[in-house]
């Protein structure tokens, strides 16, 4: 029996076409077994998927095609597979999207095509009948197929409106209890349909429904139930806060009232959610995420900041009873592994968009208040609590930590005889070591308290919890290799022990997650970095933990990965100011000597190896408040260093880097758009844009590839900008309109003056590829301005990247607009030199771009033909005609054609193969 991959795909691909279908699945499943390649994988999952369609096994036939996809999104094979299985199993809303995406890519494909229209016909069923079909008294499970027609219905703008006016609303209000979670499922995304974008239809379902009904909804055990909740809510935010579409609106634009009720009652329903007993986890977590993404200012430009001080006001004591909670304890909500973390969030944005002390100061008394409040358990809620503002408003948090015995409380309750007390009290002092009032304190009395927890404890849980306060403790002094805080190999002794956590899968990862928190501090030390890159199973293991329900590892996978890459900011000290810091005995940072470029591009590659790409890219996916903006850039930063050779790139962009990339380049701090924006400009200017970033994924890479044609940025950054938007400007004239559209067309020329050669070429270069517009076109054509001038002076610049496009753009703008021709000369006397200059290169490409110039006036004007024919422009032709001396062929036909078309106008005539000005001797 063979144990080749290949060839057992091969065997499988020939019983397939020979009607096997049994036996091809037998050998695409071996072939799954024996490989390790990704790409190979997608290929064969997809490949069986298309025998389980044949089998009529569609469940089997969509998962195996989902597997696919996984790996390479931009597989139309498989996503048409999976489109059948959505049919065959009634799944028709994401059957039609999934054939949707394959015809955008393929317009021509008939299976494609055939496929959506059968699917379209469902929406141009009689909405009336469908709903005729909810029949509420005779509903039963057969009427699945017809609520996902519906939810196929409400997508459309047309059909959305039917429904609402059929009464559509109060079948769904009926289908919400439902025991059957597909049902629930199709209700909650018509409802998406109906509000999307739309805001007297949202108004009129909040006020109909009842947001009761929906946060118990969002509210209820099932994970995948509560989140398309939560997307619903999501969208009703959206079109109460952002009105509706123009084109939607129409008639009822000016009678509209004011959503401010409804928007105030659905955050007043979230709040309740907070400490309710009754509330899921995972419910009460997606109504933490809804306050997260709508209560603060988007922008600190905006001065209202009403919302947030409303819900200070109402609900911050019930955010705090979230915070408070120890979920070992009986009593108060349920928690999942990521409230604690998802509350500190909140409460930091709620914190960061206050506007004035007298703001700050009610909120830190509100939170005293609770703190203090009797009937805490004994402090241990008070502890909790402070643990979670030390990790969100640490400002606040080190004020309620500061208070009367609080200090005290945490100290004592570590040697607690109860592990809850003891993991409660640790985790505090954990979150207040990194506090730079605190340190010091802690640094003197802590480190022997988690010293004896570590080694004396019987409970794992408190002995890693422990180890991780060692671990921030003993790296205070950062990336400075002179800062240590314990004796030589200490920092390698701990780090050995986070490995071995992290990799003991008997642990759960709610445990296992602190042994990565211990990593994203050790691995400030260089020699924590090289042994942890060398262990393999040890990244796989904290990989893995990306992919579990607790997102709070997020923040310490970002931070280890940074240090390993050594992605942070570093500020190299002037070499002067080193030497006088030396002479004035005062302390200079020293680099790790593991810590070079050398040593560094070696890691990039073990990681690379490990798969470090798929998991950024799963990270980046995750929809959790534990994906802080700083996560974010902790992300961005690692992808721009994992880019930085060019021979890597293929490979971050084949494991999915490059989808990854956009939103993070989109929605990140300032410096984490920057940085996922260079990455972006580095994957583009060296691989194929059209691979990199298939289908519509192209035109989403644009605004932050401009957002770098900035003064903020550097000029690296700005050049390798300019160097992607070329690419890209070369493609097809829909991108090249995107470009226009994002407003670049004005830095792009900005750059044409920098004095940098390098930049001033590479946006000429830009502006060579963007005059294919019409648009750009008519900005040189327009008068008034000295763009054509400035063309014509870079084609006779020294520069010979800068000739280049310069004279290029210059061709192509003189073939597109004749007109331009004839203002040529009156933009510099030297122009005709310059042009000749191009004639007479050495160099093809120059000498091509100036005998097409030459051509595109001579055959706009007579008068600039005789211009021409007056000066050595017609003696240079005449021998570029005659080719030889390896002259390429182009170039001799078009000097050809110059000269004949001197003929043409009489302005020189040919006698035996010679061509003389008119009037002479023959």
């Amino acid at each position: 029996i063979t144990e080749d991959p290949a060839a057992l795909k091969d065997e499988g691909n020939t019983l397939f076409k020979a009607g096997d279908m049994q036996g091809a699945v037998c050998c695409y499943t071996k072939a799954l077994k024996l490989t390790d390649n990704q790409a190979e994988s997608a290929v064969l999952y997809r490949n069986r998927s298309a025998c389980y369609l044949k089998l009529e096994e569609y469940n089997k036939a969509e998962t195996d095609a989902s597997q696919a996809l996984d790996v390479d999104p931009g597989d139309m094979k498989a996503r048409f597979r999976r489109a059948q299985a959505f049919q065959k199993l009634g799944r028709l809303d994401q059957a039609f999207l999934d054939v949707q995406k394959c015809a955008q890519m393929e317009p021509k494909n008939k299976a494609f095509q055939d496929l959506l229209r059968q699917l379209g016909s469902a929406q141009l069923s009689s909405t009336d009948a469908l709903l005729n079909v909810f029949d509420i008294s005779t509903f039963t499970m057969s009427d699945l197929f017809a609520a996902q027609n519906l939810v196929v219905l409400s997508r459309e703008e047309a059909g959305a409106e039917q429904i609402f006016r059929n009464d559509g609303v109060k079948l769904i209000q009926k289908l919400l209890p439902s025991k059957q979670e597909e049902v629930v499922l199709s209700a909650l995304r018509t409802l998406v349909g109906l509000c999307t974008g739309h805001q007297s239809r949202t108004m009129a379902i909040v006020n109909e429904l009842g947001m009761e009904q929906l946060c118990a909804v969002m509210g209820s055990g099932a994970s995948t139930v509560s989140l398309a909740a939560c997307h619903l809510l999501q969208v009703m935010f959206e079109a109460l806060t952002e009105g509706m579409k123009r084109e939607i609106r129409g008639k009822d634009e000016a009678i509209l009232p004011e959503p401010s009720k409804e928007l105030r009652s659905m955050l007043r329903h979230l709040l309740e959610m907070m400490p309710a007993c009754n509330v899921s986890g995972p419910g009460r977590d997606s109504a933490i995420n809804l306050l997260v993404k709508q209560v603060p200012r988007k922008s600190l430009k905006n001065p209202d900041n009403s919302l947030t001080l409303w819900v200070i006001d109402h609900g911050l004591k019930k955010i705090l009873e979230v915070a408070g909670t120890v979920p070992e304890l009986s009593e108060g909500p349920h928690l999942t592994d990521n409230s604690h973390m998802s509350c500190s969030v909140l409460l930091s944005k709620l914190y960061d968009d206050l506007k004035s002390d007298k703001e700050r100061e009610n909120f830190n008394k509100l939170c005293e208040e609770y703190v203090h409040q009797p009937g805490l358990g004994a402090k241990l809620r008070a502890i909790q609590t402070v643990s979670v503002l030390l990790q969100g408003p640490s400002d606040v948090g080190n004020r309620t930590l500061e208070m009367s015995g609080m200090m005290d409380a945490v100290i004592s309750l570590c040697a607690s005889e109860d592990v809850i007390h003891q993991q409660v009290a640790v985790e505090a002092l954990i979150h207040a070591a990194g506090k730079a009032k605190r340190a010091s304190f802690i640094t003197a009395n802590g480190v022997s308290l988690l010293k004896d927890l570590y080694k004396k404890s019987e409970n794992d849980r408190i002995r890693v919890r422990a180890l991780v306060g060692l671990c921030k403790l003993g790296s205070a002094g950062g990336t400075d290799f002179s800062m240590k805080q314990f004796a030589e190999g200490s920092t390698l002794k701990l780090a050995k022990q986070c490995r071995k956590w992290l990799c003991n899968e008997s642990l759960p990862p709610t445990s296992r997650r602190w042994s990565v928190e211990g990593l994203a501090y050790l691995t400030f030390d260089a020699d924590v970095k090289e042994d942890f890159v060398e262990d393999k199973n040890a990244l796989l293991a904290m990989f893995e933990l990306t992919k579990s329900e607790d997102k709070t590892v997020l923040f310490a996978v970002g931070s280890t990965l940074v240090n390993c890459t050594n992605s942070y900011e570093v500020e190299k000290p002037d070499p002067q100011l080193v030497e006088l810091a030396k002479y004035a005995k005062q302390h200079v940072p020293e680099e790790h000597p593991k810590d070079a470029p050398s040593y560094v591009e070696k890691r990039l590659v073990k990681l690379l190896e490990a798969g470090v790409v798929s998991a950024l890219g799963c990270m980046v996916k995750q929809e959790s408040p534990a994906l802080t903006e700083a996560c974010r850039e902790c992300i961005a930063r690692v992808f721009l260093a994992l880019v930085q050779r060019q021979e890597d790139r293929g490979t971050v962009v084949a494991q999915g880097g490059g989808k990854a990339l956009i939103p993070l380049a989109l929605d990140n701090t300032d410096v984490g758009k920057i940085k996922a924006a260079q990455a972006l400009a580095k994957i583009t200017i060296t691989s194929n844009p059209e691979i990199a970033f298939p289908g519509e994924r192209i035109y989403e890479v644009v605004r932050p590839l401009v957002s770098l044609l900035s003064l903020e940025c550097s000029l690296l950054q700005n050049f390798e900008a300019l160097m992607a938007l070329t690419n890209l400007a070369g493609i097809s004239d829909r991108l090249r309109q995107k470009i226009i559209k994002e407003k670049a067309v004005p830095k792009i020329e900005g750059y044409m003056f920098e004095e940098h050669d390098l930049v001033r070429a590479s946006a000429t270069e830009c502006m060579c590829n963007l005059v294919l517009s019409t648009e750009v076109q008519k900005l040189y054509v327009a008068t008034g301005n000295d763009r054509l001038k400035l063309l014509v002076l870079y084609s006779g610049e020294e520069d010979e990247r800068l000739r280049k496009a310069a004279a290029g753009t210059l061709a192509m703008l003189t073939a597109e607009q004749p007109e331009l021709c004839a203002r040529i000369p009156t933009t510099t006397t030297h122009w005709l030199e310059i042009i000749q200059a191009l004639l007479l290169s050495e160099i093809s490409d120059l000498c091509h771009r100036g005998v097409v110039i030459i051509q595109n006036m001579m055959q706009a004007e007579k008068s600039l033909a005789e211009t021409l024919m007056e000066s050595e422009a017609l003696e240079i032709l005449s021998v570029l005609a005659k080719g030889g001396e390896g002259k390429p062929v182009p170039i001799t036909k078009i000097a050809q054609n110059c000269l004949d078309k001197a003929v043409e106008y009489g302005i020189i005539r040919s006698s035996e193969g010679k061509e003389k000005c008119k009037g002479t001797e023959p």
